[in-house]
């Protein structure tokens, strides 16, 4: 029998998800929440060793080179996730007037499935304290040529590879099935309705114009033709937006961009890297969702109000990939502040 390959798997497990949340009782949602927290939890545990365990050993093979590759990436990957923010501003302000009228419904049929239990496993660090740890580890042991503690950072990285591959990647499929299941039970993803559609469609619009912008460019600088990378990296982003998590994705983002015929020693320093600093994806998202219900609310998109938001976004959402949704959640606060979001509304 022929193994299932990863893309039809991602697949499978969202169509099952949305199937299962629609027909299937709310002990049983329940019960399959008990799995998506304690792995949720499982994914913020692992997060920051995977950070540590890629990142610290790829600048120690880099070598000296390092800081100069280490600065342009995160330059880069800060400038982009602002320039997609405007972009997608600007996608909102031509095209939300012309789709959305209205005023928000009633969100009350919005229910909540609650896990019988989750087992909590508290991360040992944050994903910044692993960042930089890995730099101070990396950059340190260049500089003292320090072997042992080289050794150590390979041998750590061998130990988070088998650990994705035994541990994590194989259930990651059924996480997203669970998402689903909740997302779709609890109402949330019917809450606004057709207008609701709207806004997703034009948010997923966005970010994979993001995608093809960003790949057309990287294509023609490497000399590569940009669609075929796109569809290698095509698991690497249904992954990405089943779990809403940059870092529980790294594994497959680092595998796929390999494929692409990146170097090992440059896909082990800049994915785990740019999975905490570049988030242009999650910048277009918000920013879309925001506008659509700003204007689905009756308001306006004032450029000011949306200038201070992108750029706090993209400096908040650096410590949030670790959390799936993360960015989400560590934007409300800038939400309610720059764009009068209240808490119910930022809600849906």
């Amino acid at each position: 029998m022929k193994k299932i390959g990863l893309l039809p798997k991602l697949f499978i497990a969202i169509a099952i998800g949305i199937v299962v949340g629609w027909i299937l009782p709310d002990w049983v949602i329940r019960l399959t929440n008990c799995f998506r927290d304690t792995f949720g939890q499982f994914i913020k545990f692992i997060v920051p060793f995977i950070i540590l365990g890629l990142v610290a050993p790829a600048i120690i093979d880099t070598g000296r080179s390092a800081g100069r590759m280490l600065l342009m990436t995160i330059g880069l990957a800060w400038v982009s996730t602002v320039v997609f923010g405007y972009f997608a501003y600007g996608v909102s302000v031509t095209v939300f007037p012309k789709i959305i009228s209205g005023a928000l419904g009633d969100t009350s049929s919005v229910k909540a499935f609650p896990a019988f239990f989750s087992l909590a496993i508290p991360p040992v660090m944050d994903v910044i304290t692993a960042l930089v740890t890995s730099l101070i580890i990396g950059f340190g042991a260049i500089v003292t040529g320090a072997e042992v503690l080289a050794k150590g950072a390979d041998e750590l990285r061998k130990i988070v590879m088998l650990t994705l591959k035994y541990a994590f990647v194989p259930f990651l499929p059924a996480y997203i099935l669970t998402v689903m299941a909740d997302l779709t039970a609890s109402g949330k993803l019917s809450a606004v309705g057709g207008t609701g559609l709207k806004i997703a469609a034009v948010a997923m619009a966005t970010t994979t114009s993001v995608l093809v912008m960003q790949y057309l460019i990287a294509g023609l600088i490497a000399r590569k033709n940009p669609f075929r990378c796109l569809w290698t990296m095509l698991p690497a982003y249904l992954t990405g937006w089943g779990c809403c998590s940059s870092a529980a994705t790294i594994p497959y983002t680092l595998a796929q961009t390999k494929k692409n015929g990146v170097s090992d020693e440059t896909a082990s320093l800049v994915i785990p890297l740019c999975s905490s600093m570049h988030m242009a994806g999650s910048m277009a998202n918000v920013v879309v969702y925001s506008a659509g219900l700003l204007v689905l609310m009756g308001q306006g998109l004032p450029l000011g109000a949306y200038t201070e938001y992108i750029l706090l976004v993209s400096l908040i959402a650096v410590a949030s990939p670790g959390v799936p949704g993360g960015v989400v959640l560590a934007t409300q606060a800038v939400a309610e502040t720059a764009l009068g979001f209240t808490p119910e509304r930022y809600a849906i």
